[in-house]
């Protein structure tokens, strides 16, 4: 499966979301932005299976060599799947931040903070402003 950056939604915090998935799951990972401003990641820290999150909660960290970025949940919901190669790989999210690169899976609760994403449109102009 091919994800369309264009269909994603957007955390000001640089996270975007999949509502995509089945039975209310949600796939989050990090913009291809994000991890060009960061570059050359070096640890990723990710959550555990089961973690309860609300909107805004700090689920994990991404570090470079010049940064150590909190990532941020645009969701509510408890975590049902961690991308356990990611850690190893973090090479491979320069390449395919979209796909490749998820972080975590979410069974999402309510709508709790979806008003404050971004759509793809808005997310660029914010990029471009900040870039």
């Amino acid at each position: 499966m091919s994800r369309d950056p264009s269909k994603l939604l957007y955390a000001q915090t640089h996270e975007w979301l999949d509502l995509a998935g089945e039975d209310g799951i949600a796939t989050i990972g990090i913009s291809a932005f994000a991890i060009e401003q960061l570059n050359d990641l070096v640890y990723m820290d990710l959550p555990e299976v089961g973690k309860v999150l609300e909107f805004g909660d700090e689920f994990g960290e991404v570090e470079s060599v010049k940064a150590v970025s909190p990532l941020y949940s645009p969701v509510s919901g408890t975590v049902v799947e961690v991308h356990e190669g990611l850690p190893d790989s973090l090479e491979q999210l320069n390449d395919d931040p979209y796909d490749f690169g998820w972080i975590i899976r979410v069974k999402v609760d309510g709508d709790a903070g979806r008003e404050k994403l971004l759509d793809h449109a808005a997310y660029e102009k914010q990029c471009a402003a900040s870039g």
